[in-house]
């Protein structure tokens, strides 16, 4: 039983091993402020997942860190700890995915090139145009789909659905604008803003790249975020939700295709995400929000697992908190995401748990709550 299981540490009383089940579809979030260790458990379930190897991995990472799980711990003292738990320091096979061209995006050819030399796999991640909705071209851009520049921008891209299916770029948008009946100075405003998408060279351009054809199955796949800036347009959330978009529908025909007893040539999914709050925050929307709720509530029967991690757990939106069974809390300070985690456990905790939070001293020290 212990084969399909993440070893997450020992319990500081009795001595045992912590474990979580990764046999099943699981919904974990991990918090902690700066400094507790709230990243070293996140690598740790990630790694545990490789060791596994069952499922595939996407680690959605905005600050540019996981390409490092390519290399073995070098730290005498963690080297040490490992052998208690039955490991030894490894690097793991890495796929690292960026969002547009590598070179471009960290600004020298030889960082790329001392990755690969290092083992990294460094590839480029391409958008397809046809893989936005219309609605998600006008929410990429805050046009209205009510108001005429949102109106001529989405009777655009649905004309290209239409008569090119998958197969359409920005630039076959743009002519579809020119094409449509509209005021000049409307059909001028969005062609600025397809020319603005057209620049952030994260969109295809000459023919439709198969999102599928990038994942390596038995490699930890990093998206590697933090070479496009969050900015105005939410550019990070736009990857995020194609990707997770795709994922999920061709998840969702492999399960059915299971039950059927017919092939299927997709694995179950873990998604690890890294700073949660900004991907899917509470009291506001983003591009990738809707889609992350739906991973959370409907994921569970396609095969699709689900780890967010934040410095500020009140912060995540309360539909994803609420379908976390698992709670990874290490020590945390602010009023409100001590309320937000006592909040989700306090059925059976009682009143407990912010003394218990605030009892955790020093890295590495976690409280475990499982539902």
């Amino acid at each position: 039983m212990f084969m399909d299981s993440i070893l997450l540490g020992k319990d500081t009383e009795t001595g045992d091993m912590i474990r979580i089940a990764a046999d099943k579809s699981q919904r974990i979030l991990v918090c902690g402020k700066t400094g507790t260790g709230k990243s070293y458990s996140l690598g740790v379930c990630i790694e545990e997942l490789a060791n596994i190897g069952s499922n595939i991995i996407l680690v959605i990472d905005p600050q540019g860190i996981f390409w490092t799980m390519a290399e073995s711990n070098t730290v005498p003292e963690e080297v040490d700890n490992l052998w208690a738990y039955d490991r030894s320091p490894r690097g793991y096979a890495l796929n690292l995915m960026v969002p547009g061209d590598p070179i471009e995006r960290y600004g020298d050819r030889e960082i790329v090139e001392e990755m690969e030399r290092r083992g990294i796999h460094v590839q480029s991640l391409k958008l397809n145009p046809s893989d936005l909705t219309p609605q998600m071209w006008c929410d990429l851009f805050d046009l209205d789909i009510n108001e005429l520049r949102g109106i001529t921008l989405f009777k655009a891209v649905r004309q290209c659905k239409q008569r090119l299916g998958r197969d359409f770029f920005i630039d076959d948008i743009a002519a579809q604008v020119d094409r449509l009946q509209a005021l000049d100075q409307t059909k001028e405003a969005v062609q600025r803003r397809l020319d603005m998408a057209y620049d952030w060279q994260i969109f295809a351009e000459d023919y439709y790249h198969e999102i599928w054809e990038i994942l390596r199955p038995d490699e930890i796949n990093v998206l590697d975020l933090s070479v496009i800036a969050q900015g105005r347009y939410g550019l990070r959330n736009l990857v995020i939700a194609v990707l997770s978009s795709f994922i999920f529908r061709k998840r969702t025909i492999a399960r059915r295709r299971e039950a059927l007893g017919l092939p299927a040539d997709m694995k179950k999914v873990w998604l690890v995400m890294d700073e949660a709050h900004n991907f899917c925050p509470s009291g506001k929307s983003t591009l990738s929000k809707e889609i992350l709720i739906r991973w959370a509530k409907e994921g569970r029967q396609p095969g699709l697992s689900l780890i967010v991690a934040s410095q500020r757990p009140a912060a995540i939106d309360h539909e994803i908190l609420t379908q976390c069974g698992i709670r990874i809390v290490h020590r945390i300070t602010s009023k409100d995401d001590i309320k937000a985690v006592n909040a989700l456990s306090q059925d059976y905790l009682g009143d407990n748990l912010p003394g218990q939070i605030k009892q955790l001293k020093g890295p590495g020290k976690t409280l475990v709550i499982d539902d």
